[in-house]
């Protein structure tokens, strides 16, 4: 298992442009991907469940991988929420 601790780099959070990016991400990863913030944990794959989370910019969250290649896909997934994905 790979764990990642970062702080939401989007202007607006996690909303649902920047919320599909990362869902889609961890889905196409092949890997069990998991995010928590203030308590709460959600299954990383599910748009739904990551706008329920109500995510701002600033927040700080903690991505949890399992599978084969955790490392990689940890840090990969990391980039993309220390990303803006809100910048032109």
């Amino acid at each position: 298992m790979a764990q990642r601790t970062t702080t939401i780099a989007s202007a607006v959070g996690l909303h649902a442009r920047p919320a599909a990016v990362f869902s889609q991400a961890a889905a196409k990863s092949g890997h069990t991907v998991t995010l928590t913030t203030n308590g709460k944990t959600i299954n990383a794959s599910s748009i739904l469940s990551i706008l329920g989370l109500s995510i701002s910019h600033g927040d700080e969250v903690t991505i949890d991988v399992e599978g084969a290649e955790a490392e990689r896909v940890a840090d990969e997934l990391q980039a993309i929420l220390a990303t803006d994905l809100d910048a032109a």
